[in-house]
């Protein structure tokens, strides 16, 4: 079976390290999913619309596999990076098919001008990942409050306040200055690095933000336009 993207989303991450771990994570964080002049049809939207979240089925584009085409367990990195997990009972990208799965926010439906966009938020996907399914999110059929949640209960809460000096953050566009913030609260880092005098950078919107943790406490140390 060979599958063809029908879309690539235009996000502003061009570096893997902090995105979201999950879609949802970060409400302020926008995309556009941007249709191929094969699916770029205004009928093949029509009625999406009326709904509130989709799916996206996707690529890990710049996954790389280990040697020997796939391993059956991997270490997440929340868990420390020493505990290791079945592939299939994680959301790793390392995968025997790399595709991605998330539920986003449907913000907007552009029809006009061409390509069909489709606007979302609460993405966690790098700019240019190639989109191969859309399908609407069904309230009755996908939530299940009663789900149990396995070892991601230990992880979901861990958060970071963010201490952003005003200064550098006026050094990013005012659009961009709560997804920031909101981004960095999620702790990028991988959970086995805990050093308080390193410096950690971020790729978003064009610009570097360099930071430390120490305790709970993220704190910004320098933002600059990204080379």
């Amino acid at each position: 079976m060979e599958l063809t993207p029908i879309a690539y989303i235009r996000t502003d991450f061009d570096g893997k390290f902090g995105l979201p771990r999950q879609s949802g994570l970060v409400p302020e964080l926008t995309g556009e999913v941007v249709f191929t002049r094969e699916f770029s049809r205004a009928e093949a939207v029509r009625g999406l619309e009326q709904f509130s979240h989709i799916w996206l089925l996707w690529g890990f584009s710049e996954a790389r596999r280990p040697e020997g085409g796939w391993s059956a367990t991997v270490r997440p990195p929340r868990l420390g990076g020493n505990t290791r997990l079945g592939v299939f009972a994680t959301r790793s990208p390392f995968r025997p098919n790399p595709i991605g799965l998330s539920c986003v926010r449907l913000e907007a439906v552009h029809t006009v001008p061409q390509p069909v966009t489709l606007t979302v938020s609460g993405i966690d996907l790098l700019n240019g990942t190639p989109i191969y399914d859309i399908k609407p999110y069904l309230p009755y059929a996908d939530a299940h409050p009663e789900a149990a949640e396995g070892y991601t209960a230990q992880t979901r809460q861990h958060r970071l306040s963010v201490c952003f000096p005003p200064g550098l953050l006026a050094a990013l566009p005012e659009h961009h200055r709560d997804a920031a913030a909101a981004l960095l609260a999620e702790d990028p880092r991988p959970g086995y690095l805990d050093d308080p005098e390193r410096v950690y950078g971020v790729l978003y919107a064009g610009f570097d933000i360099r930071f430390r943790v120490c305790g709970d406490v993220l704190t910004v140390t320098a933002v600059e336009k990204a080379k």
